[in-house]
């Protein structure tokens, strides 16, 4: 508990992390790209980015896009916000928002592309609403990513995995579909750049593989 206070204390300190009771914070929506950056580079959001680490991982990579991670625990991201610091990363940031807020602090078609790493499952049924790939969360993503942009989802749970695939072809939301059941064996390793979270690695150490699934929202 100690060093969550001491992290939660050292976030108003983090120029990258925009969290309550922070300049900016309120003023985020369609302005990521002129208060943020400080260019219009497409921007790539990560949802449930725990400490951060893929966000930054994708940032070092993609210096052409701009990248955020979204989570509510601020204790974790602290993580992610002082290494992009460090490493002097300046196309990322971080915001502390629960994702059902998400419509607060990005307009219409402002993201390019959409990460869900690894969300909770919540298997049972009661649950299902909370799922981020229920239908309400897919009918909000749709309107923040922009024409042309991409939907990518990882997760080692293969009832979520079905659960998502399912509701994405039950209701025809997807163009260029894409997906597989064991990612570092298919071709789309490549596309997705291979890049793996703390929670992947142990899965994958743990003997289990690595579902995946991207998509555009057909017009």
């Amino acid at each position: 508990m100690r060093k969550k206070l001491k992290r939660f204390r050292a976030n108003a300190n983090l120029s990258n992390l925009f969290e309550q009771g922070k300049p900016g914070y309120e003023t985020l929506r369609g302005r990521w790209a002129d208060d943020v950056f400080g260019n219009a580079r497409p921007l790539i959001v990560e949802l449930g980015c725990g400490s951060g680490e893929f966000t930054a991982a994708l940032a070092e990579r993609a210096h052409d896009h701009n990248h955020v991670g979204v989570d509510k625990r601020g204790a974790r991201m602290f993580v992610g916000g002082r290494y992009a610091l460090e490493q002097q990363l300046t196309n990322v940031a971080f915001l502390r928002t629960d994702v059902t807020e998400l419509e607060r602090f990005f307009a219409p078609d402002e993201i390019d592309t959409l990460w869900l790493t690894f969300p909770d499952p919540r298997p049972k049924t009661k649950q299902a609403k909370h799922r981020l790939t229920a239908p309400p969360f897919l009918d909000m993503y749709r309107r923040l990513v922009g024409p042309g942009g991409w939907v990518r989802f990882k997760t080692d749970d293969p009832s979520l995995f079905d659960y998502t695939l399912g509701l994405i072809r039950q209701n025809k939301l997807a163009a260029q579909l894409a997906y597989t059941d064991d990612l570092h064996q298919s071709r789309l390793a490549d596309e997705q750049g291979a890049l793996e979270t703390r929670y992947e690695k142990r899965f994958r150490a743990a003997g289990l593989t690595i579902k995946y699934l991207q998509f555009q929202f057909v017009s």
